[in-house]
């Protein structure tokens, strides 16, 4: 297997990467298997097990509902923990601890997942799983410091992001065919064996992938001094906190203006598929385009990549924050599926370019040494930033319940998970307008850094 990842590293594909950054890269191939299961097949099968008549079972509209809560529940456990993890991970040999502790935590919950019978114990280790995937988030992305220099951060940041999206269709193909050959098509497989083929295989990939990392990565920069305890990490991110909100308003309203458009992102990706379900389009039909929009996602990633060379970086965040405006706009009309494939393929022209641009641009904006506490701040606003989209598309289909699941807007007739995912486009505007401010400010010293 090394063998294998050493002649990729070397090949016409990947030869411009260094070994630290190649091996950084593939754990956002093994991660994204997880991401993309997640945003298509899982809620699948939460829905297969939920609605219903029998006993303890639920209907569609709140199946969503529940789905759209426990998004929610994790945003708020990760954005609590992530500060804690990454404050305590900057001392010296400790992130690499964190990163890979949480990973085996992710990738054993994903494959128990797999045997989960009721709906309830299924969105419960979903929820555990999904708090692992994220909290290796937090020390994977302030590892970006230490495997790479400034100067090819962005580069480096949307390569994570563009074979991320390839790789990831590696797995999901076999979990496709799995769940094609389900009780909800071919009949072939027992819906118990379907899904734990789908998460299994999510599972051996998501580790194996991440094992050159665990190999390679060496902490370069961190602080000197006494391990700190729970207690000296809150104290230590609530002065950061009151430092950036009094000294660096550079980094201040950019945090505002990401903790508002990742919003609607992240939003958008855990809800894309109950939005076509809801409206009664052809499952597998939804999860092919899904599938092809991840070649759509790679490609964008690619070009915004070699844009960043040449532009800087902030406008090329405004066209994506643009775009998803336009995408949220879209879904008020969205009634058919080829309508849900031009919506997809909206998603995947922006979707790893405004990630990957946000974490690079935050990583050249904060002091080296610190990068995992800033980065666990970061996250706060990334992953906590989540609950809001969640939580909105969660009481709009509460609504919808009282009213038929449909709203009267103008005069029109629309369904309440079209206007659950319209109502996003505000996140964007208002991240719009925050990252303009940002883009006024100075850089505080305390970086020592330069912005493109």
């Amino acid at each position: 297997m090394k063998g294998l990842f050493k002649k990729l590293n070397e090949s016409k594909i990947f030869k411009d990467l260094t070994p630290q950054e190649f091996s950084w890269v593939l754990y956002d191939v093994g991660n994204s298997a997880f991401t993309m299961l997640g945003c298509s097949l899982i809620p699948i099968w939460f829905k297969s097990l939920a609605i219903g008549t029998a006993p303890g079972q639920i209907s569609g509209d709140n199946a969503t509902a529940y789905w759209a809560l426990a998004t929610s529940i994790v945003t708020i456990i990760v954005a609590l923990i992530g500060p804690i993890c990454g404050a305590i991970a900057d001392h010296k040999d400790t992130k690499k601890v964190f990163f890979s502790t949480s990973v085996a935590i992710g990738v054993i919950g994903c494959v128990i997942n797999g045997f989960a019978m009721s709906w309830s114990l299924f969105l419960i280790i979903y929820i555990l799983t999904k708090i692992s995937y994220q909290a290796s988030l937090t020390f994977y992305d302030s590892m970006l410091n230490d495997v790479t220099t400034d100067d090819r951060s962005d580069a480096v940041s949307a390569y994570g992001y563009a074979w991320g999206y390839i790789g990831s269709c590696i797995p999901f193909t076999v979990a496709l065919i799995a769940y094609v050959m389900g009780p909800d098509m071919l009949q072939i497989l027992p819906g118990s064996i379907s899904r734990l083929i789908g998460f299994g295989v999510t599972a051996v990939w998501w580790w194996i992938v991440t094992m050159p990392l665990l190999s390679h990565y060496k902490q370069i920069n961190y602080v000197e001094g006494e391990r700190g305890a729970i207690t000296k990490a809150f104290t230590k991110i609530f002065a950061t906190f009151r430092r950036i909100a009094s000294e660096d308003k550079k980094v201040l309203y950019f945090l505002i203006a990401f903790f508002l458009y990742i919003d609607g992102v992240g939003t958008i990706i855990d809800n894309c598929i109950n939005l076509g379900t809801d409206l009664g389009l052809n499952t597998v039909g939804q999860v092919i385009f899904l599938l092809l929009t991840q070649v759509v996602a790679w490609m964008g990633s690619l070009v915004f990549a070699k844009l960043s060379k040449k532009y800087d970086t902030v406008p090329l965040i405004n066209i994506c924050i643009l775009g998803y405006t336009v995408v949220c706009l879209y879904a008020l009309t969205l009634q058919h599926l080829w309508q849900f494939a031009v919506l997809a393929f909206g998603v995947g022209c922006f979707q790893g370019s405004i990630q990957s641009l946000s974490r690079s641009y935050y990583s050249r904006i904060i002091p080296d040494e610190n990068s995992g506490e800033y980065f666990g701040i970061y996250d706060i606003f990334a992953k906590g930033a989540s609950f809001l989209g969640s939580f909105v598309i969660y009481v709009v289909k509460k609504i919808g319940i009282r009213t038929g699941g449909v709203f009267n807007i103008f005069g029109f007739t629309i369904k309440s998970i079209n206007v659950a995912v319209g109502s996003l486009a505000l996140f964007f505007i208002l991240g719009l307008v925050f990252i303009r401010m940002a883009d006024k400010q100075e850089q505080s010293e305390e970086s020592k850094k330069d912005i493109q």
